[in-house]
């Protein structure tokens, strides 16, 4: 099982992804290393032990869906909380990361956004004007500055400490 010795904690300086693995690794650990502050071996670690895989098997964690996430958040002591769904829309008709940023937010809060990349979903984090993923390698850039202003978002969720931990 595991369990946190020193548990990360928003703050409102960015954590950028520790990336220790020695291999390139996919958004969702990388999102989650930059939330939690714990290195990605350490958040694959985590997400793997809620997939049912066979004794001892360690495979490189590709393609995480939401339900993952949020749980592998929980372990690290983070509630993961539905912000606007854009699914029950056309992909055309959904909002750009740059519209979205441009409307009123939480600027402290950090939004972890599955957007379209391509014919894939992928995970970004966003906080303020800043977002961090792999396109990135785990590191803040400005949304203007990156390259994800035009893709479609299809959930946003918000990341909040969870207190009843």
């Amino acid at each position: 099982m595991f369990e946190t010795a020193d548990p990360g904690r928003l703050t409102s300086s960015l954590n950028e992804a520790r990336n220790d693995t020695g291999r390139i690794a996919f958004c969702g650990p990388v999102v989650l290393s930059a939330v939690t502050g714990y290195s990605i071996s350490k958040v694959e670690e985590v997400i793997r032990a809620g997939r049912a895989l066979p004794e001892g098997a360690q495979p490189v964690i590709k393609g995480t869906h939401s339900e993952e996430v949020g749980a592998a958040l929980a372990k690290f002591g983070y509630r993961m909380v539905p912000v606007a769904t854009f699914m029950h829309m056309e992909r055309k008709a959904r909002p750009t990361l740059w519209t979205w940023m441009q409307r009123p937010r939480n600027a402290w809060a950090h939004y972890i956004l599955a957007i379209h990349k391509g014919k894939e979903g992928h995970w970004i984090l966003v906080k303020g004007v800043k977002m961090c993923d792999t396109f990135t390698d785990g590191r803040w850039t400005f949304v203007c500055d990156g390259p994800h202003r035009g893709c479609r978002i299809m959930e946003i969720y918000e990341v909040k400490r969870d207190l009843e931990v």
